[in-house]
């Protein structure tokens, strides 16, 4: 029994090749030929010579490379960006600071003991003239300016 088991076994192992190898040919002597010729069909789409293959992997490629180029010009467009925002917050950083040097230079033009700016008095101190600014009247008062306003009803002056 075990003999037969081989036996089938080798049949088998000797048979599956041959079948891969063997064609059936007419013009041959028995009508069979151990290993047939090769047809290489070039052109078919999965060949790695055909058109349709070599089309289909220049696609891919010029598809790909397309694709990195749009994400380097996304992240070269939000870098731009990113550095127009840090400029403009730097010009207003430069604005801030002027304007706070141009107030320190006015603080200390004022004559020392000269009321702040913004501060609020119902009369005008003795020796002022009046002053035009940008067509506004102004009162100068020792290098002091007030300008009327009306508090209510009242004729107030404010520093400015």
């Amino acid at each position: 029994m075990e003999r037969i088991k081989i036996v089938k076994a080798l049949v088998v192992a000797t048979a599956l090749p041959m079948l891969y190898l063997a064609d059936v040919a007419p013009e041959a002597s028995l009508g069979l030929i151990l290993v047939p010729e090769a047809h290489a069909i070039v052109g078919a789409p999965l060949t790695p010579l055909s058109v349709a293959g070599v089309a289909r992997r220049t696609t891919v490629r010029a598809a790909s490379a397309a694709a990195n180029t749009a994400a380097t010009s996304q992240q070269q467009a939000a870098t731009a960006q990113q550095q127009q925002a840090t400029a403009q917050q730097q010009a207003a950083t430069a604005q801030q600071q002027a304007a706070t040097a141009q107030q320190q230079q006015a603080a200390a033009a004022r004559p020392a003991g000269a009321p702040a700016v913004g501060t609020v008095v119902n009369a005008l101190p003795a020796g002022c003239a009046p002053a035009t600014r940008s067509g506004v009247e102004y009162q100068n008062c020792g290098g002091v300016y007030y300008r009327a306003a009306f508090q209510g009803n009242n004729l107030v002056y404010v520093v400015q």
